[in-house]
């Protein structure tokens, strides 16, 4: 099955899509990941992307859009894959579309995993990060033995600029922009599936496969 995964910062997003890998064995095709792999390989897309990426630029979609082309024929695809962080946008989209026609191919699913903001905030705001070996807390998920110190080596935990609340909001409020559009592309065509972002890891996979019909 052909998925797009689709949940604002703090959603689940990452540990349902590691699930889902498990079970349909297919691939997760994050944007961050195939344009770096893209990069390393130095394909004559990676190096016009590291260009972009070198001088602190987006990298166009036109380059975007070519790698992820490139990325859906490869042979671990072939039965299916779960795009993450792909399309953001109405005209990435219709790109996408052009491809998967190109390959007889359609979106089966689209998933949307969806968390209201204050929750998302409580999440996100709590984390803590180990200054000395990167170990991560959370100050009501899982709170370390003794308040600002790092069970594991006794180094000093703090908060990430990127996890401040002025941040997160900020954050919250670009994923709603770009992807609203986005969701009501995709109900139109009937393949849009939301599912609540609350609860276990497991309840949340169970609405998942329930949405993919499984």
């Amino acid at each position: 099955m052909d998925f797009i995964l689709l949940g604002p910062p703090g959603a689940g997003k990452g540990t349902q899509a590691k699930l889902m890998v498990d079970k349909w064995n297919i691939p997760q095709i994050s944007t961050g990941d195939i344009l770096r792999a893209a990069v390393r390989e130095g394909t004559t897309l990676g190096v016009e992307a590291k260009g972009f990426m070198d001088r602190g630029a987006l990298v166009p979609d036109r380059v975007v859009i070519g790698i992820i082309a490139e990325r859906l024929t490869e042979e671990d695809a072939v039965n299916g894959f779960i795009l993450d962080g792909f399309p953001r946008t109405i005209p990435q989209a219709e790109a996408l579309q052009q491809i998967l026609d190109g390959l007889n191919r359609a979106i089966d699913h689209v998933i949307s995993i969806e968390v209201e903001d204050e929750e998302l905030v409580t999440r996100l705001t709590g984390r803590r990060m180990c200054k000395e070996c990167g170990e991560s807390f959370h100050v009501v998920f899982n709170p370390s033995s003794s308040e600002g110190t790092c069970d594991r080596c006794s180094g000093e935990l703090y908060q990430r600029d990127d996890d401040k609340e002025e941040t997160i909001r900020q954050r919250l409020a670009v994923y709603s922009e770009q992807t609203q559009p986005l969701i009501a592309h995709y109900e139109e065509q009937g393949r849009l599936r939301r599912i609540p972002g609350t609860g276990s890891i497991e309840n949340i996979f169970s609405r998942v496969l329930e949405a993919a019909g499984n």
